[in-house]
Protein backbone atom coordinates (compact mmCIF):
# COMPACT_ATOMS: atom_id res chain seq x y z
CA UNK A 1 0.00 0.00 0.00
CA UNK A 2 1.15 3.59 -0.98
CA UNK A 3 0.37 6.03 2.04
CA UNK A 4 0.75 9.65 2.13
CA UNK A 5 1.36 11.09 5.67
CA UNK A 6 0.64 15.08 5.80
CA UNK A 7 -0.38 18.08 7.99
CA UNK A 8 0.67 18.87 11.45
CA UNK A 9 1.38 16.76 14.85
CA UNK A 10 5.18 16.03 13.02
CA UNK A 11 6.37 13.43 15.62
CA UNK A 12 3.10 11.21 15.31
CA UNK A 13 3.59 11.17 11.40
CA UNK A 14 6.89 9.77 12.24
CA UNK A 15 6.53 7.48 14.79
CA UNK A 16 3.63 6.14 12.92
CA UNK A 17 5.61 5.98 9.74
CA UNK A 18 8.75 4.31 11.28
CA UNK A 19 5.85 1.35 12.05
CA UNK A 20 3.97 1.56 8.66
CA UNK A 21 7.08 1.19 6.49
CA UNK A 22 7.76 -2.05 7.28
CA UNK A 23 5.17 -3.54 5.00
CA UNK A 24 4.38 -0.34 2.98
CA UNK A 25 5.36 2.35 1.09
CA UNK A 26 5.42 6.06 2.82
CA UNK A 27 5.42 9.05 2.24
CA UNK A 28 5.72 12.24 4.68
CA UNK A 29 5.29 15.97 3.31
CA UNK A 30 6.14 18.11 5.77
CA UNK A 31 6.38 22.45 5.30
CA UNK A 32 9.92 23.40 4.75
CA UNK A 33 9.71 25.94 8.04
CA UNK A 34 9.68 22.67 10.49
CA UNK A 35 12.70 20.83 8.89
CA UNK A 36 14.67 21.75 12.32
CA UNK A 37 11.86 19.29 13.95
CA UNK A 38 14.31 16.96 16.31
CA UNK A 39 11.92 13.83 15.42
CA UNK A 40 12.72 14.31 11.71
CA UNK A 41 16.25 12.96 13.10
CA UNK A 42 14.42 9.32 13.84
CA UNK A 43 12.92 8.76 10.51
CA UNK A 44 13.45 5.36 9.02
CA UNK A 45 15.51 5.53 5.76
CA UNK A 46 12.53 3.52 4.21
CA UNK A 47 10.39 6.73 4.80
CA UNK A 48 10.07 8.90 1.79
CA UNK A 49 10.49 12.60 3.45
CA UNK A 50 9.78 15.49 1.13
CA UNK A 51 9.85 19.40 2.11
CA UNK A 52 7.10 21.57 0.71
CA UNK A 53 8.03 25.38 0.50
CA UNK A 54 11.19 27.57 1.04
CA UNK A 55 10.26 28.74 4.45
CA UNK A 56 6.66 30.55 3.26
CA UNK A 57 3.95 29.58 4.20
CA UNK A 58 2.55 26.52 2.46
CA UNK A 59 -1.06 27.29 3.86
CA UNK A 60 -1.34 30.29 2.31
CA UNK A 61 -3.89 30.15 -0.91
CA UNK A 62 -1.67 32.89 -2.21
CA UNK A 63 1.05 30.35 -2.49
CA UNK A 64 0.73 28.80 -6.02
CA UNK A 65 4.08 27.91 -6.78
CA UNK A 66 4.20 25.61 -3.44
CA UNK A 67 0.17 24.34 -4.79
CA UNK A 68 1.67 23.56 -7.62
CA UNK A 69 4.67 21.38 -6.56
CA UNK A 70 2.30 19.99 -3.42
CA UNK A 71 0.48 18.47 -7.00
CA UNK A 72 3.28 17.51 -8.45
CA UNK A 73 4.51 15.43 -5.70
CA UNK A 74 1.06 13.52 -5.24
CA UNK A 75 0.55 12.73 -8.90
CA UNK A 76 4.05 11.06 -8.61
CA UNK A 77 3.68 8.86 -5.44
CA UNK A 78 0.18 8.43 -6.68
CA UNK A 79 -1.03 7.37 -3.04
CA UNK A 80 -3.24 4.95 -2.26
CA UNK A 81 -4.72 7.06 0.84
CA UNK A 82 -4.10 9.82 2.00
CA UNK A 83 -3.68 10.53 6.05
CA UNK A 84 -4.08 13.96 7.31
CA UNK A 85 -3.65 14.44 10.93
CA UNK A 86 -5.08 17.75 12.41
CA UNK A 87 -6.11 19.21 15.91
CA UNK A 88 -9.80 20.19 16.60
CA UNK A 89 -10.17 23.42 15.41
CA UNK A 90 -6.76 25.31 14.83
CA UNK A 91 -6.22 24.14 10.81
CA UNK A 92 -2.71 23.86 8.99
CA UNK A 93 -4.87 23.87 5.55
CA UNK A 94 -6.46 25.26 2.95
CA UNK A 95 -8.89 24.93 0.76
CA UNK A 96 -6.84 24.37 -2.68
CA UNK A 97 -4.30 21.66 -0.83
CA UNK A 98 -7.36 20.20 0.42
CA UNK A 99 -8.91 19.86 -2.79
CA UNK A 100 -6.37 17.87 -3.96
CA UNK A 101 -6.35 15.47 -1.05
CA UNK A 102 -9.94 14.71 -1.30
CA UNK A 103 -9.74 12.85 -4.95
CA UNK A 104 -7.47 10.11 -2.65
CA UNK A 105 -9.14 7.88 -0.14
CA UNK A 106 -9.04 10.03 3.14
CA UNK A 107 -8.09 9.26 6.57
CA UNK A 108 -8.12 12.19 9.01
CA UNK A 109 -6.86 11.78 12.77
CA UNK A 110 -8.46 14.55 14.98
CA UNK A 111 -5.68 14.80 17.69
CA UNK A 112 -8.52 17.05 19.67
CA UNK A 113 -12.14 16.81 18.76
CA UNK A 114 -13.13 20.39 18.91
CA UNK A 115 -11.02 23.36 20.05
CA UNK A 116 -9.87 24.00 23.37
CA UNK A 117 -11.43 26.82 25.60
CA UNK A 118 -10.07 30.44 24.09
CA UNK A 119 -9.19 28.94 20.57
CA UNK A 120 -12.68 28.73 18.26
CA UNK A 121 -12.13 30.79 15.38
CA UNK A 122 -14.53 30.24 13.08
CA UNK A 123 -12.60 30.58 9.89
CA UNK A 124 -10.32 28.21 10.97
CA UNK A 125 -12.52 26.16 12.04
CA UNK A 126 -13.88 25.56 8.69
CA UNK A 127 -11.74 22.95 7.37
CA UNK A 128 -11.61 20.85 10.12
CA UNK A 129 -15.32 20.78 9.14
CA UNK A 130 -14.47 19.90 5.59
CA UNK A 131 -12.57 17.30 7.02
CA UNK A 132 -15.44 15.83 9.24
CA UNK A 133 -17.73 15.65 6.15
CA UNK A 134 -15.32 14.13 3.60
CA UNK A 135 -12.83 12.05 5.08
CA UNK A 136 -14.28 8.34 4.50
CA UNK A 137 -12.74 7.00 8.27
CA UNK A 138 -11.92 9.35 11.10
CA UNK A 139 -9.22 8.52 13.64
CA UNK A 140 -9.56 9.79 17.39
CA UNK A 141 -7.69 9.06 20.61
CA UNK A 142 -10.48 6.83 22.62
CA UNK A 143 -13.89 5.59 23.15
CA UNK A 144 -15.11 8.61 24.67
CA UNK A 145 -13.91 11.08 22.19
CA UNK A 146 -15.66 8.19 19.75
CA UNK A 147 -18.73 9.02 21.00
CA UNK A 148 -18.49 12.64 21.16
CA UNK A 149 -17.69 12.99 17.44
CA UNK A 150 -20.53 10.86 16.59
CA UNK A 151 -22.96 12.79 18.88
CA UNK A 152 -22.06 16.26 18.14
CA UNK A 153 -21.02 16.10 14.64
CA UNK A 154 -23.71 13.80 13.54
CA UNK A 155 -20.92 11.37 12.35
CA UNK A 156 -21.63 7.60 11.17
CA UNK A 157 -20.87 5.54 13.69
CA UNK A 158 -18.94 2.99 11.07
CA UNK A 159 -16.43 5.53 9.75
CA UNK A 160 -15.21 6.56 13.50
CA UNK A 161 -12.49 4.76 14.95
CA UNK A 162 -10.84 4.42 17.76
CA UNK A 163 -6.95 4.11 17.95
CA UNK A 164 -4.60 4.76 21.17
CA UNK A 165 -1.92 8.20 21.35
CA UNK A 166 0.20 5.68 20.94
CA UNK A 167 4.84 6.63 22.28
CA UNK A 168 3.83 10.34 21.16
CA UNK A 169 6.47 12.89 21.30
CA UNK A 170 9.17 9.83 23.75
CA UNK A 171 11.68 9.49 21.15
CA UNK A 172 12.98 12.79 21.09
CA UNK A 173 12.97 13.11 24.89
CA UNK A 174 14.44 9.72 25.53
CA UNK A 175 17.44 10.15 23.32
CA UNK A 176 18.54 13.15 26.26
CA UNK A 177 18.07 10.14 28.91
CA UNK A 178 20.92 10.08 31.11
CA UNK A 179 22.22 7.61 34.03
CA UNK A 180 23.53 9.98 35.86
CA UNK A 181 20.33 11.67 36.47
CA UNK A 182 18.03 10.25 39.54
CA UNK A 183 15.03 11.42 40.59
CA UNK A 184 16.25 14.27 43.16
CA UNK A 185 13.78 15.44 46.33
CA UNK A 186 10.01 15.18 45.83
CA UNK A 187 9.51 17.34 42.72
CA UNK A 188 5.89 16.91 40.68
CA UNK A 189 5.86 18.49 37.31
CA UNK A 190 3.25 19.91 35.23
CA UNK A 191 4.24 20.08 31.90
CA UNK A 192 3.16 21.68 28.51
CA UNK A 193 1.41 24.50 27.16
CA UNK A 194 -0.37 26.39 29.85
CA UNK A 195 -3.65 27.83 28.80
CA UNK A 196 -7.35 27.95 30.89
CA UNK A 197 -8.18 24.43 30.14
CA UNK A 198 -4.84 22.37 31.25
CA UNK A 199 -6.49 23.55 35.16
CA UNK A 200 -3.11 24.65 36.26
CA UNK A 201 -4.73 26.91 39.14
CA UNK A 202 -5.50 24.00 40.51
CA UNK A 203 -2.21 22.83 41.18
CA UNK A 204 -1.35 25.89 42.19
CA UNK A 205 -4.28 25.90 44.74
CA UNK A 206 -3.24 22.50 46.39
CA UNK A 207 0.29 23.83 46.98
CA UNK A 208 -0.16 25.04 50.30
CA UNK A 209 -1.92 21.41 51.22
CA UNK A 210 0.71 19.54 49.56
CA UNK A 211 3.98 21.50 51.46
CA UNK A 212 2.40 21.29 54.85
CA UNK A 213 2.21 17.04 54.82
CA UNK A 214 5.50 17.01 52.64
CA UNK A 215 7.81 20.40 53.38
CA UNK A 216 10.31 19.49 50.96
CA UNK A 217 7.96 18.90 47.88
CA UNK A 218 8.69 21.34 45.41
CA UNK A 219 6.00 22.09 41.99
CA UNK A 220 7.94 22.53 38.33
CA UNK A 221 6.00 24.13 35.87
CA UNK A 222 7.10 24.13 32.58
CA UNK A 223 5.84 25.25 29.61
CA UNK A 224 4.51 28.62 27.91
CA UNK A 225 1.51 29.70 26.52
CA UNK A 226 -1.35 32.94 27.92
CA UNK A 227 0.03 35.47 30.58
CA UNK A 228 1.96 33.64 33.12
CA UNK A 229 1.16 36.72 35.61
CA UNK A 230 -2.12 35.36 36.58
CA UNK A 231 -1.08 32.10 37.65
CA UNK A 232 2.07 33.93 39.86
CA UNK A 233 -0.57 36.04 41.37
CA UNK A 234 -2.07 32.97 42.69
CA UNK A 235 1.11 31.24 44.39
CA UNK A 236 1.00 32.15 47.85
CA UNK A 237 4.15 30.31 48.86
CA UNK A 238 6.72 31.67 45.48
CA UNK A 239 8.99 29.52 47.06
CA UNK A 240 7.19 25.99 46.41
CA UNK A 241 7.17 26.96 42.99
CA UNK A 242 10.67 25.94 40.35
CA UNK A 243 9.18 27.81 37.14
CA UNK A 244 10.51 27.69 33.49
CA UNK A 245 8.01 29.93 31.59
CA UNK A 246 9.36 29.22 27.92
CA UNK A 247 9.49 27.05 25.33
CA UNK A 248 11.09 23.75 26.84
CA UNK A 249 13.81 21.85 24.70
CA UNK A 250 13.52 18.16 24.10
CA UNK A 251 17.12 17.80 26.54
CA UNK A 252 15.90 20.45 29.03
CA UNK A 253 12.48 18.28 28.96
CA UNK A 254 14.16 14.90 29.62
CA UNK A 255 16.30 16.42 32.67
CA UNK A 256 12.54 17.73 34.25
CA UNK A 257 10.83 14.29 34.00
CA UNK A 258 14.28 12.11 35.34
CA UNK A 259 14.12 14.26 38.17
CA UNK A 260 10.55 14.25 39.16
CA UNK A 261 8.51 12.23 40.85
CA UNK A 262 5.20 12.81 39.79
CA UNK A 263 4.03 13.89 36.85
CA UNK A 264 0.69 16.04 37.14
CA UNK A 265 -2.36 16.71 34.42
CA UNK A 266 -4.93 18.96 36.08
CA UNK A 267 -6.73 19.57 33.21
CA UNK A 268 -10.64 20.74 32.95
CA UNK A 269 -11.13 19.71 29.20
CA UNK A 270 -9.16 17.74 27.09
CA UNK A 271 -8.85 14.65 24.51
CA UNK A 272 -5.92 12.90 25.25
CA UNK A 273 -2.38 14.23 26.52
CA UNK A 274 1.20 13.73 24.96
CA UNK A 275 2.55 14.00 28.09
CA UNK A 276 1.26 10.66 29.42
CA UNK A 277 2.95 8.77 26.97
CA UNK A 278 6.11 10.60 27.88
CA UNK A 279 5.93 10.24 31.55
CA UNK A 280 5.38 6.75 30.68
CA UNK A 281 8.90 6.38 29.15
CA UNK A 282 10.56 7.56 32.21
CA UNK A 283 8.54 5.36 34.06
CA UNK A 284 6.62 8.18 36.04
CA UNK A 285 3.52 7.73 37.30
CA UNK A 286 0.80 10.22 36.52
CA UNK A 287 -2.10 11.83 38.19
CA UNK A 288 -4.81 13.30 35.62
CA UNK A 289 -8.19 14.18 35.91
CA UNK A 290 -11.21 12.02 34.90
CA UNK A 291 -11.97 14.31 31.31
CA UNK A 292 -11.80 13.17 27.60
CA UNK A 293 -10.09 9.47 26.79
CA UNK A 294 -7.09 10.30 29.10
CA UNK A 295 -8.72 7.79 32.11
CA UNK A 296 -8.39 5.18 28.63
CA UNK A 297 -4.83 5.37 29.02
CA UNK A 298 -4.04 6.04 32.65
CA UNK A 299 -5.20 2.86 34.48
CA UNK A 300 -6.78 4.06 37.91
CA UNK A 301 -4.63 2.71 40.78
CA UNK A 302 -1.75 1.21 38.31
CA UNK A 303 0.05 3.33 36.07
CA UNK A 304 -1.28 6.30 37.92
CA UNK A 305 -4.71 7.96 39.60
CA UNK A 306 -7.37 9.53 38.08
CA UNK A 307 -9.22 12.38 39.97
CA UNK A 308 -12.39 14.93 39.45
CA UNK A 309 -11.34 17.95 37.71
CA UNK A 310 -11.41 21.16 39.24
CA UNK A 311 -10.71 19.97 42.84
CA UNK A 312 -7.52 21.37 44.98
CA UNK A 313 -8.17 19.04 47.96
CA UNK A 314 -8.56 15.88 45.91
CA UNK A 315 -5.38 16.95 44.07
CA UNK A 316 -3.58 17.68 46.87
CA UNK A 317 -4.23 14.35 48.87
CA UNK A 318 -3.53 12.37 46.18
CA UNK A 319 -0.11 13.90 45.16
CA UNK A 320 0.44 13.60 48.82
CA UNK A 321 -0.28 9.80 49.19
CA UNK A 322 2.16 9.03 46.30
CA UNK A 323 4.72 11.48 47.27
CA UNK A 324 5.28 9.66 50.77
CA UNK A 325 5.23 5.82 48.79
CA UNK A 326 8.24 5.85 46.66
CA UNK A 327 7.29 1.68 46.27
CA UNK A 328 3.67 2.77 44.86
CA UNK A 329 5.64 5.12 43.14
CA UNK A 330 8.08 2.83 41.59
CA UNK A 331 5.67 -0.12 40.84
CA UNK A 332 3.37 2.40 38.93
CA UNK A 333 6.24 3.70 36.95
CA UNK A 334 7.17 0.12 35.77
CA UNK A 335 3.55 -0.35 35.04
CA UNK A 336 3.26 2.64 32.97
CA UNK A 337 6.21 2.03 31.16
CA UNK A 338 4.87 -1.83 30.24
CA UNK A 339 1.56 -0.05 29.33
CA UNK A 340 3.75 2.61 26.94
CA UNK A 341 5.21 -0.90 25.13
CA UNK A 342 2.30 -2.82 24.88
CA UNK A 343 -1.09 -1.20 24.45
CA UNK A 344 0.38 1.66 23.04
CA UNK A 345 3.15 0.33 20.98
CA UNK A 346 3.48 1.46 17.48
CA UNK A 347 3.45 -1.84 15.81
CA UNK A 348 0.11 -2.54 17.35
CA UNK A 349 -1.35 1.15 16.48
CA UNK A 350 0.24 0.61 12.65
CA UNK A 351 -1.89 -2.50 12.36
CA UNK A 352 -5.02 -1.04 12.97
CA UNK A 353 -4.68 1.69 11.14
CA UNK A 354 -4.12 -0.35 7.86
CA UNK A 355 -7.56 -2.09 8.61
CA UNK A 356 -8.99 1.52 8.88
CA UNK A 357 -6.63 2.34 5.42
CA UNK A 358 -8.37 -0.63 3.83
CA UNK A 359 -11.77 0.41 4.81
CA UNK A 360 -11.28 3.95 3.68
CA UNK A 361 -10.29 2.54 0.20
CA UNK A 362 -13.33 -0.13 -0.22
CA UNK A 363 -15.50 2.96 0.99
CA UNK A 364 -13.90 5.72 -1.04
CA UNK A 365 -14.39 3.36 -4.20
CA UNK A 366 -18.19 2.52 -3.57
CA UNK A 367 -19.25 5.95 -3.47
Amino acid sequence: MKILLYGGFIDYQIQLANALCKTNSVLIMVPSNKYHHESLDKINSNVHLEFLGNGHSLYNPKNIFILRDFIKKIKSFNPDVVHIQIGGGVSLFNFPFLSIIMKYPLITTFHDIKPHLGEYNRIRNFIPYLLRKYSDQIIVHGNQLKSQMITEYNIPNEIVNSVPIGEHETEPFKKYESSNIKEDGNFILFFGRIYEYKGLEYLIKAEPLITKEVPNSKIIIAGVGEDFRKYENMMINKDNFIVRNYRISYKEGAELFQISSIVVLPYIEASQSGVIPTAYSFKRPVIATDVGSIPEIVDDGITGFIIPPRNSEELAKTIIHLLNDSNLRKSMGENAYNKLKDDLSWGSIAERTIKIYEQAIEQHNNN
